[in-house]
């Protein structure tokens, strides 16, 4: 953890172009809008320029490229972002390291297999039939149940729920309050309207590398396996259902819903609050954007937008078009008045 570094030194570091002066102080990073002296930012987008001209920073990480004025010193890189995360990390404090035990609150179940070095935290619940690999760490207030198999250097944060049978791969990281294998959402009705439930007897499957955030619910499968691809990213407040597959490399964002026995392809990447109906498939490489309403398959490679969602050039020209009504219906009405004053001079 650094106290101070220079911005020389800072771009030094970076493998940065420089441009003014290097010898100003930087201790703590911050946003271009809210850094003051002392600190340091980025900028990427030339949206942000007016922010940027404005901004109070000592020093700037911007792109090679970049030609906005500025008034502090800048250091162009050719990833902004990446390298403004990695200055960031100089300043952070370090991260908890979790020493290999297993604390004297936890209730855990005998014959469960337990790897080397993992740690289990107070007040955790691990039941019988229990796999936990190497280097694994189970959060304080986890719940861990019949016979899930866990692979090596995991980390699942506190108040975690897995529940029966489910499986998670290596090096998967599981945010506070998520809860893998709830039961799906499935009644059969009768004719007076009453739901009974349908058993709920699959399990979740979490592939590797895999990342899900806070409160995130995925469902287990009615039967057979909901899947989760290896490297997916999860934001928090995600419903995943019941048989739902998601493929390699996606990305699904803060809110997003998916109904049961939906295909979503790998590196597809559905924004925040979109709704996808059930029993779709949504092809590799697609775009859903922020809160629409999938309702149909999705081809390879598109990039949706709206309710229902079709293409968003498409439905951006519509949105655009509505944003005009006010001023075309005042144009029809005026249309309409001088159409009715040229009819009464001919009558």
């Amino acid at each position: 953890m650094l106290a101070a570094i220079t911005v020389g030194d800072i771009a030094k570091r970076l493998s940065a172009d420089l441009d003014g002066a290097g010898d100003a102080v930087i201790h703590a990073v911050g946003g271009v809008r809210d850094a003051g002296p002392g600190e340091i930012s980025f900028v990427s987008l030339p949206r942000y320029a007016a922010d940027a001209a404005k901004t109070r920073a000592s020093a700037l990480i911007v792109t090679r490229d970049w030609a906005q004025p500025v008034p502090c010193p800048l250091l162009r890189v050719d990833k902004p972002e990446a390298a403004f995360a990695q200055v960031a990390l100089w300043f952070a404090g370090p991260s908890p390291v979790f020493a290999p035990s297993i604390h004297p609150t936890a209730v855990v179940a005998p014959g469960v297999k337990i790897g080397p070095d993992v740690h289990v935290g107070p007040l955790a619940v691990i039941e019988e039939g229990v796999e936990i690999g190497a280097r694994s760490v189970i959060g304080a207030q986890c719940y861990v149940g019949h016979g899930v198999r866990i692979g090596e250097d995991c980390r699942l944060y506190p108040q975690v729920s897995v529940r029966e049978y489910c499986v998670i791969g290596n090096r998967v990281l599981i945010h506070n309050g998520t809860v893998i294998g709830s039961d799906g959402f499935g009644y059969e009705v009768d004719k007076q309207g009453v739901r009974t439930k349908l058993p709920q007897i699959g399990v979740v499957v979490i592939s590797d590398d895999v990342e899900i955030g806070a409160n995130v619910a995925i469902d287990r499968a009615r039967f057979g396996k909901t899947r989760i691809g290896k490297g997916v990213k999860i934001d928090n407040l995600v419903q995943i259902a019941h048989n739902v597959i998601i493929g390699d490399y996606a990305v699904i964002v803060s809110q997003v819903g998916i109904a049961g026995s939906t295909a979503v392809g790998e590196k597809v990447i559905l924004a925040g609050q979109a709704g996808v109906a059930g029993h779709l498939t949504i092809g590799a490489g697609a775009v859903v954007g922020a809160q629409s309403g999938v309702t149909h398959d999705i081809p390879p490679g598109a990039y949706v937008l709206g309710f229902p969602a079709g293409p968003q050039k498409d439905v951006a020209r519509g949105y655009a078009a509505v944003s005009r009504l006010p001023e075309l219906r005042a144009r029809v009405a005026d249309l309409q008045k001088r159409i009715e004053a040229l009819e009464s001079r001919l009558s």
